[in-house]
């Protein structure tokens, strides 16, 4: 029975040596997206922090996405 479904008729080779290709394409740009994600996160904290306190401020106040990326540096130290 469970032969049978992994030959699926004679494509099995086939389907499953597509799909893991796919599943291991996917994974690759998933954590080069991530990592690139992190560098970006990370240059854009050390801009935000070297800037005074006053500036830094209004910036935080008026982007989502500086909180977010504040907040989660301060949780991390």
């Amino acid at each position: 029975m469970i032969l049978e479904f992994l030959s699926l008729n004679g494509h099995g080779l086939y389907v499953w040596l597509s799909f893991s290709i796919a599943l291991i394409s996917c994974s690759f740009i998933y954590l080069r997206t991530k990592k690139t994600l992190k560098k970006y996160e990370r240059e854009y904290l050390e801009e935000l922090q070297s800037l005074n306190f006053l500036e830094k401020k209004e910036i935080l106040k008026k982007s989502k996405i500086a909180n977010q990326i504040y907040a989660t540096s301060s949780k991390a130290n």
